[in-house]
């Protein structure tokens, strides 16, 4: 090997090959009956197929880390995306406010479904 080649990341090509295949595998399940039931009900007992799609989005290292941010005690939240950089604080997304904590996971589920569906 010369001084100007870079070795190959073997486990990244395999978890990007995996991770396209769970997509692939995840975007069918994501029906207005399942999004309906999240919204219904984001923290509840879930169907099959939500399960499966909120397994995939919790875990996901390629899809945006949104967090809620709590803005006035038990009364408004907005979403924010995590930086990334330790020390560093994260960035409300837009300027929406949410009335329940339920309303602001539904609203962050969305934006991920439409991650995954433009991908």
């Amino acid at each position: 090997m010369t001084n100007q080649e870079l070795p190959v990341d073997r486990n990244a090509i395999a978890l990007a090959r995996f991770d396209s295949r769970i997509r692939a595998a995840i975007r069918p399940l994501l029906t207005k009956k399942v999004i309906a039931e999240h919204k219904r009900d984001p923290l509840g007992d879930h169907s099959d197929a939500l399960k499966r799609v909120l397994n995939y989005f919790r875990r996901s290292t390629t899809l945006t880390p949104y967090v809620l941010i709590c803005t006035k005690p038990f009364c408004e939240w907005r979403v924010a995306r995590l930086s990334g950089e330790r020390g560093k604080a994260p960035g409300f997304i837009d300027v929406l406010t949410f009335d329940s904590e339920e309303k602001a996971m539904h609203a962050v589920f969305l934006k991920r479904v439409a991650e995954l569906m433009n991908d």
